[in-house]
């Protein structure tokens, strides 16, 4: 990106605001960080009274409170990396919501991807990127209840298309490329490996049948026995390569598909 970045940092731990800047300076010196806040009260405030930035890195956790409250108070426009060190449930829901977030302790290969994301929506986005819906999030930290991704967002050219997550039959892995297959054969590329995929998916729908791919219970026709105590899946749509399930994975499989 040609144009300079404008940034907030909201951290309330100074350790962390120190190295996050650190950082953020060495991999992009043209940014400019606008501000820093420690507090619910102090970002909305501020916020209230002064244009938004391109971009928050924003802690989950702040001395008044969920950085949430701020969304309650301000309507947000710019994009958000979280920065957060919530347990599994919490980053769960970040990743149903396709915003990305920064694990404490912070990792420069972490901050490089969330960075190299921000500037590739942007450029898909024409320099705009959508409003993003913050509530999903939200409701799972506060009431601690696991999110599973509804739908992708998917691109086409320089457009943006839903693709609910019912609409899709089967993912598979190849050449580290994973390809979201629809029950209507359409193949979409999803930038998402299928160890992620696993986090985000409903499990009562969904089965990791190996290595190279995840299936719908909808899509899965019927299984036989196969030698060695394997299976083999057919599905419908059907796929080329036959789906082997292993033996150690075959009881697991049985009973997902009687439930």
């Amino acid at each position: 990106m040609n144009q300079t970045v404008k940034i907030i940092l909201v951290e309330d731990e100074l350790y962390n605001l120190r190295l996050l800047e650190g950082m953020i300076k060495k991999l992009r010196p043209e940014w400019e960080i606008v501000q820093t806040f420690d507090s619910v009260k102090e970002s909305v405030d501020w916020l209230r009274n002064n244009v938004h930035p391109d971009l928050f890195f924003m802690d989950v956790q702040l001395a008044d409170g969920l950085c949430f409250s701020i969304f309650d108070q301000v309507e947000i426009k710019s994009m958000v990396i979280f920065t957060t060190a919530y347990d599994n449930y919490a980053i769960r829901a970040f990743k149903v919501n396709s915003i990305d977030y920064l694990l404490k302790p912070f990792k420069e290969k972490d901050l490089v991807a969330a960075i190299q994301k921000f500037e590739n929506l942007v450029a898909l986005s024409t320099g705009r990127v959508q409003k993003q819906d913050y509530s999903e999030i939200l409701e799972a930290i506060r009431g601690g209840e696991k999110k599973y991704r509804k739908r992708f967002l998917i691109s086409k050219g320089e457009a943006f298309y839903k693709l609910p997550v019912e609409d899709i039959a089967y993912f598979y892995s190849e050449n580290r490329v994973t390809t979201a297959v629809t029950f209507n054969r359409q193949n979409h590329v999803i930038d998402f490996s299928l160890e992620a995929l696993e986090e985000q998916l409903e499990p009562a729908e969904f089965f990791r049948a190996n290595r190279q791919i995840i299936v719908n219970i909808h899509a899965t026709e019927k299984i036989e026995n196969y030698f060695g105590g394997k299976l083999k899946v057919k599905l419908n749509p059907p796929i080329e390569e036959p789906i082997i399930v292993s033996r150690l994975k075959a009881t697991d499989f049985k009973q997902w598909m009687g439930r």
